[in-house]
C-alpha cells in the first residue's frame, strides 16, 4: 500500500446530501495529505474542523444543548462573586466590631469578704500599657482606658451613655474608627495637659442636641466643663447588640484625676475604692485612698510628663504614689495572632507585678475569638452552600449535553458507518464526538462567565449587595466546563467509536 492514499468519496451527510472529501482509509480527516499518526497535533485540528463544521450544520440545537452550561456557569460565579462579597462584609463587620481587640481588665478585689467582681482590684497601670505596646509583637496597637458612668449635661438635657472613656489617641487605631462626621479628635498634647476636651458618638449627639451641631459647644460631666471638638462616625451595635455610638471619649487623664478620682470599679460614681484592693503580691503596693486626694492635676507623673531632677527629688521627696487605669484595650496583628499575643501579654504582665509560679493572676484578658469564629463558619458554610446549589445546575446541563450527543450519534449512524467503511478508526471518530461536547461546554463556559458576571452586577448595583469578583472562580468555571464536556460526552462518543460499520450503514 503506497504511504498516501488520495482520491474523493462521496459521503453523506447527516442530512442525506453527498459531499465530496479527500480520504485516506486510516484517517478520519479525509484531506489531500499524507499520512499523519493520530496524535499528530495537525490532526487534531483537523478533527476539530470537522467537528465545528457538524456543530455549525445545526445551530439552534447547538445553541440549545450550550444554554445548560451557560446558565451552570453564570450561577457559579454569580453565587461565588456574593458570597465572596458577603463573607468580605461579614469580616468587615466582625473587625469593625473589635473582632481583633484584646481587652486586659483587672482582677477582682474583696473587702470584708465579698468581691467586687471582674475589674474591681487596681493592678493596672500606664506604665503596663506603654510595655506592651513596645514588648509584644503580636500587638499592633494599645489604649490605656479609665471608665465612668455618669451624666452628660448639656442646657436643660441630659443622657447617660453607655461608654465614657479616658483613653488616648491610640483608641481609634484600635478601633479601627479613624472616621469623623464633624471635628477632629484631641491630642497626645491633650493627654500630657489632661484638656477639658472630648469626641461624641452619634446617639449622644442625637440625645443632646437634637440636630444642632456640637463641635465648640460645652457638655458638663460631674459639674466639669468638656468642649467638644469631634463627632466620631456611625458604628451601630456590636457583637453582643450594644450600641457603640452612644459614647463619649475623652483624655485618659481628664476623666482620671479631674472627673473619677477612682478606679471605675462597677460602673457607678457611688462605689469607692475598696480598703483591701487585692490579695496577690502586688496589694501590699496599692493605697486606699481616694487617688483624687491623692493626685492633683498638676503633680501627676508619668512617663510621658517631665520628670523631676534628682536634685528636686532630693529636696522635695514625693511620696509613691499608683496611677492605675481600668482597662488596657489592645489590638491583634490578625485574627490568627491572638493566641500568642494572648501569651506575650500575660507573660509580659506576670514579670511586671511580680507574678510568681502557681499564683492566681490579678488580671483578665478577653477576646472575641469564640463568637468570630462562630460567625465566620456560619458565613463560609453559607458559600459553599451556594457553590453546590451552582453545581447542581452545572451537573444539569452536562446531563443535557449528553442527551444532545446521543441523539446526535443516533441521527448520523449512517454517516458514521460510511466513514469507518473508507478507513476511519473507532479512535478517530472517538475523537471527534467528544470534541464536540468539550467544544460545546467550552462555548458555554465563556458565554456563562460574561452572564454571570453581567449579573453579579445588577445584583450589586440593583440590591445594593455586596459583591467581591473572583479570579478563582472563572478558572473554575472554564474547569468545570471542560471536565464535564469529557464526562457526559464520552460515552455518546465512545458509544459511536463502537458501531459496527456494517450495520451502521443498514441503519435507516
Amino acid at each position: 500500500m503506497p504511504t498516501a492514499w488520495r482520491g474523493h468519496a462521496a459521503l453523506p451527510n447527516e442530512h442525506g446530501h453527498s459531499e465530496q472529501w479527500p480520504w485516506h482509509p486510516s484517517s478520519l480527516t479525509f484531506c489531500d495529505r499524507p499520512v499523519v499518526t493520530s496524535m499528530n497535533p495537525l490532526k487534531i485540528l483537523r478533527t476539530l474542523r470537522v467537528a465545528l463544521r457538524a456543530l455549525r450544520r445545526n445551530v439552534m440545537r447547538s445553541a440549545l444543548t450550550t444554554l445548560g452550561i451557560v446558565i451552570g456557569v453564570a450561577a457559579v460565579i454569580a453565587m461565588v462573586d456574593i458570597g465572596q462579597g458577603s463573607s468580605a462584609s461579614v469580616r468587615a463587620t466582625i473587625a469593625s466590631m473589635g473582632a481583633n481587640n484584646l481587652v486586659v481588665q483587672a482582677g477582682t478585689a474583696a473587702s470584708g469578704g465579698v468581691s467586687l467582681g471582674a475589674g474591681s482590684a487596681v493592678t493596672l497601670t500606664p506604665q503596663d500599657a506603654e510595655a506592651i505596646g513596645r514588648d509584644c509583637p503580636a500587638i499592633a496597637g494599645v489604649a490605656p482606658i479609665v471608665r465612668v458612668r455618669t451624666q452628660v449635661v448639656y442646657g436643660n438635657r441630659n443622657w447617660v451613655p453607655t461608654f465614657i472613656y479616658g483613653t488616648t489617641p491610640e483608641f481609634h487605631d484600635v478601633r479601627d474608627w479613624h472616621t469623623f462626621d464633624a471635628g477632629e479628635p484631641f491630642t497626645e498634647r491633650d493627654v500630657r495637659n489632661a484638656r477639658k476636651v472630648c469626641v461624641l458618638g452619634r446617639t449622644l449627639v442625637r440625645e443632646l442636641f437634637q440636630g444642632e451641631s456640637p463641635v465648640g459647644k460645652e457638655v458638663r460631666v460631674q459639674n466639669v466643663s468638656f468642649k467638644v471638638i469631634g463627632v466620631l462616625s456611625r458604628k451601630g451595635a456590636n457583637m453582643m447588640g450594644i450600641d457603640q455610638d452612644d459614647m463619649l471619649l475623652a483624655p485618659w487623664t481628664t476623666i482620671k484625676y479631674r472627673v473619677s478620682g477612682v478606679s471605675a470599679t462597677t460602673g457607678n460614681q457611688s462605689v469607692s475604692a475598696p480598703a483591701s484592693p487585692t490579695t496577690n503580691t502586688t496589694s501590699s503596693s496599692i493605697p486606699s485612698t481616694p487617688l483624687s486626694a491623692l493626685y492633683p492635676v498638676q503633680n501627676v507623673i508619668t512617663r510621658k510628663y517631665i520628670q523631676p531632677s534628682a536634685s528636686q527629688l532630693a529636696n522635695t521627696p514625693q511620696p509613691v504614689r499608683f496611677t492605675n487605669i481600668d482597662q488596657i484595650l489592645t489590638k491583634a496583628t490578625s485574627e490568627t495572632t491572638i493566641p500568642a499575643a494572648i501569651e506575650q501579654i500575660t507573660q509580659l504582665l506576670h514579670e511586671r507585678h511580680r507574678i510568681g509560679p502557681g499564683e492566681p493572676n490579678d488580671f483578665n484578658i478577653r477576646d472575641m475569638t469564640e463568637m468570630t469564629k462562630a460567625l465566620s463558619s456560619t458565613s463560609k458554610l453559607m458559600g459553599v452552600l451556594l457553590l453546590c446549589v451552582a453545581l447542581i445546575s452545572l451537573v444539569v446541563g452536562g446531563v443535557g449535553i449528553m442527551n444532545i450527543m446521543m441523539v446526535s450519534v443516533t441521527e448520523r449512524t449512517r454517516e458514521i458507518g460510511l466513514r469507518m467503511a473508507v478507513g476511519a478508526r473507532a479512535a478517530d471518530v472517538l475523537r471527534q464526538f467528544l470534541i464536540e461536547a468539550i467544544v460545546l461546554c467550552l462555548l458555554g463556559g465563556a458565554f456563562g462567565i460574561v452572564v454571570g458576571r453581567g449579573g453579579s452586577y445588577l445584583v450589586n448595583k440593583l440590591l445594593h449587595w455586596p459583591v467581591q469578583p473572583s479570579l478563582p472562580a472563572l478558572i473554575l468555571a472554564v474547569t468545570v466546563s471542560a471536565v464535564v464536556g469529557v464526562l457526559f460526552g464520552y460515552y455518546p462518543a465512545w458509544k459511536a467509536s463502537r458501531l459496527d460499520p456494517i450495520e451502521a450503514l443498514r441503519y435507516e
